[in-house]
């Protein structure tokens, strides 16, 4: 979604204004104006990598590709960029379906009205009529679409104003009831009266254009405002160029070797082992003997153990003996299916230690993904001490690359966890946890080095050569084990569970 940052900027998606206003400026703030084509390396079918084009566009670059495909469009059917741009958001963007459907219809009439449209070439806009408008019942020049439903020049602006601020509607319909034929562009900035009224309209128009088209796609990162441009829809890797590298199929960060539909369970996976732990703290407690779970549901303090092994009794609140408490005979109101809540208990809390296992080994490369960022600044120091010494900043350079070395392997690891907490294992799954617990010592022996071990040493080529060697060894694991992911996956070797513990007993 496009972000509300730039509020003061105006964006003109039609050609026509475009051209009569000094866009360049106002528009985006961007200095750089020419769109980047980036390339990344993905893992083919066969696991080799392969080259994917991708653009990053900033809003001015959006709109020159809006308006080329109105315009192309235009100049094949014959209709002015306008009426084309509502046809276009029907067909979702798609200038190829739009033009074999068009040109397969018998009646073009008849299809535009399935987009709700009317062609002007049938019908005809009656104009500058005296009569009183329906909505505010004065008399006034009035003024409609091809439907000939006519209302005064203030209802219009009005009534276009509150679906464009209230509704956030980009295409709208006639204000006739039951009439459902739609505004044209051109229409509606005519009508539209103030400045902050159109900026809006033709922001929703730039968002709708994106959010339908399924080869371009809004950056996620908060404060973007770019979206990226793909060949093909498939997961893919984006590296913006505000820095956020993402998935173009899901939006999340970069996640490889987890699949989109794994890492969308894994989120829901925490949102619901959040609130287990929430009942489970609220609910349970441990024996203080012999540390079976114990759920309190009466509201009585005096607890006794079920184990049978124990029957220890205790005091919920201060999990002493009751013998200490001097309180008499005391009833716990227990419910007669108890010790069939307590054994669920038993087995949620089984299967959030096995969930927290994968998870705090998550969560534990990410705070360090977070902290190794700071890596930057220290790697810069070193940087511009020794271009101090006489080094040039090309030859410093290994540096900075051992440190976006590290970055993707903590992200890596980050997602093996996700990737291991779903699999099934069977007899290859040891060679995933082997290739993992390599790349996790090697990841961790290259971070020490950087934070703690990195040597004053004046020598360069000595330098150079320590940090390339670990950084080369690291990426070498990373790249190892992600193949073994992607090949593994790719011939069922490795097979998701997705009710990951749900039958544990």
């Amino acid at each position: 979604m496009m972000d509300d940052s730039d509020s003061n900027d105006i964006i003109f998606v039609s050609q026509e204004i475009t051209q009569d206003s000094d866009t360049d400026e106002i528009i985006d703030d961007d200095v750089d104006l020419v769109s980047e084509t980036p390339k990344t390396c993905l893992p083919s079918s066969s696991g080799a990598s392969v080259d994917i084009d991708y653009q990053i566009l900033n809003q001015t670059e959006l709109i020159d590709e809006l308006n080329k495909i109105s315009n192309e469009t235009s100049a094949i059917l014959g209709y002015n960029a306008s009426i084309c741009k509502a046809l276009l958001q029907h067909f979702k963007w798609n200038k190829d379906v739009l033009i074999e459907r068009f040109f397969e219809s018998p009646d073009t009439d008849a299809f535009l009205k399935k987009s709700n449209l009317l062609d002007p070439t049938k019908h005809k806009k009656i104009v500058g009529k005296i009569d009183f408008c329906k909505i505010c019942w004065e008399k006034n020049c009035l003024i409609g679409l091809l439907c000939n439903h006519l209302f005064c020049n203030e209802c219009w602006s009005n009534y276009l104003s509150n679906k464009v601020y209230c509704e956030g509607r980009s295409y709208i319909s006639c204000p006739e009831i039951k009439c459902n034929i739609l505004a044209d562009e051109e229409f509606v900035l005519k009508a539209l009266k103030s400045v902050q009224t159109l900026f809006a309209y033709n922001k929703l128009i730039l968002n709708s254009f994106v959010e339908v088209n399924k080869l371009i796609k809004w950056c996620p990162a908060v404060d973007c405002g770019r979206a990226v441009k793909v060949p093909h829809s498939e997961s893919q890797q984006i590296v913006c160029r505000c820095g956020f590298i993402f998935c173009f199929q899901c939006l999340q960060q970069w996640h490889r070797p987890v699949p989109c539909d794994i890492l969308k369970q894994w989120h829901k996976k925490c949102c619901d082992e959040v609130e287990t732990l929430k009942w489970l703290n609220a609910n349970t407690n441990d024996c203080p003997k012999c540390k079976a779970i114990i759920q309190k549901d009466g509201g009585c303090n005096h607890m006794t153990c079920r184990n049978l092994s124990c029957g220890f009794q205790f005091c919920w609140l201060c999990l002493g003996p009751w013998t200490d408490h001097n309180s008499g005979s005391y009833s716990c109101n227990r419910f007669e299916d108890a010790s069939k809540r307590i054994k669920d208990a038993q087995k949620n809390l089984r299967s959030s230690q096995h969930y927290f296992h994968f998870y705090n080994r998550f969560t534990n490369h990410q705070n360090s993904l977070k902290l190794e960022r700071n890596l930057f600044e220290k790697v810069s120091g070193k940087v511009e001490q020794m271009q101090q010494l006489g080094f040039s900043w090309i030859e410093t350079q290994f540096l900075q690359k051992a440190v976006e070395v590290l970055i993707e392997c903590r992200r890596t690891l980050m997602y093996t966890y996700v990737f291991a907490f779903y699999l099934k294992q069977n007899n290859l799954t040891k060679l995933f946890e082997d290739n993992q617990s390599d790349l996790e010592l090697a990841t961790e022996q290259l971070s020490e080095y950087l934070e703690h071990d990195l040597p004053a040493d004046t020598d360069l080529v000595i330098v150079k050569q320590k940090v390339q060697d670990k950084y080369r060894y690291v990426e070498q694991r990373r790249q190892i084990l992600l193949t073994n992911c992607d090949e593994g996956y790719e011939k069922k070797d490795y097979v998701f569970c997705l009710e990951t513990l749900e039958n544990m007993n």
